[in-house]
């Protein structure tokens, strides 16, 4: 990887740091940006449904079960737009879970950039065995 290409992958994953921000999780706040050509063409953090309300955790401060996570909201988007989102580039601020790596597969999405890891990592396996490139950059 060259120093522009490092400088580039570091950039996006600031922004989805910020755009992390934007999530309502008391948890654990998630960032995700989908690049392609070197043009963002979708974005998304954790969150609920569109309609649902904006609390992520129940009064015991368990996560809904219905709250999507960025990564699945960045992929999701681009189903209600004319975005092609297959040989881009995922930037996540957290590994993603099994079932976003399932999305993330089926999407076309080449490659996986993160900067820290989720706690289960089978997720990454899964990538991995798909053929789908893997970086972790986590000295932003």
């Amino acid at each position: 990887m060259t120093n522009k290409e490092k400088a580039y992958h570091i950039t996006y994953l600031k922004m989805a740091l910020v755009w992390a921000t934007l999530s309502k999780s008391k948890r654990k706040k998630v960032g995700a940006l989908v690049v392609k050509n070197g043009v963002i063409i979708s974005d998304g953090y954790n969150g609920t449904p569109t309609g649902f309300p904006n609390d992520c955790e129940d009064i015991d401060g368990n996560t809904h079960w219905y709250v999507l996570h960025a990564e699945a909201n960045a992929i999701l988007k681009t189903a209600r737009s004319t975005q092609d989102i297959s040989g881009s580039t995922l930037y996540v601020t957290l590994s993603p879970c099994k079932e976003c790596c399932k999305l993330i597969i089926q999407s076309g999405i080449k490659k996986v950039i993160y900067i820290e890891e989720y706690r289960d990592l089978d997720g990454i396996k899964i990538l991995k065995t798909a053929g789908i490139e893997i970086l972790k950059i986590s000295d932003l």
